[in-house]
């Protein structure tokens, strides 16, 4: 299994969609809409604030 970091290439923002996205081999694109959709769908708080947790948690790619 791969480890859950933040890749340094393919990254929008903080790269915590592209590196989930690799951990559970999915297509980048497709995680990044559906975090999206969740967002706007929660009143985008909650996803916000995952996202910037996961963005200080989730080690850089070495």
């Amino acid at each position: 299994m791969a480890k859950l970091v933040r890749p340094s290439q393919g990254r929008m923002l903080l790269g915590v969609c592209a590196g989930l996205a690799d951990w559970w081999n999915m297509d980048r694109t497709l995680l990044r809409v559906l975090y999206v959709l969740v967002s706007v769908c929660s009143a985008a708080f909650p996803g916000i604030l995952c996202y910037i947790v996961l963005g200080i948690l989730m080690p850089p790619e070495e």
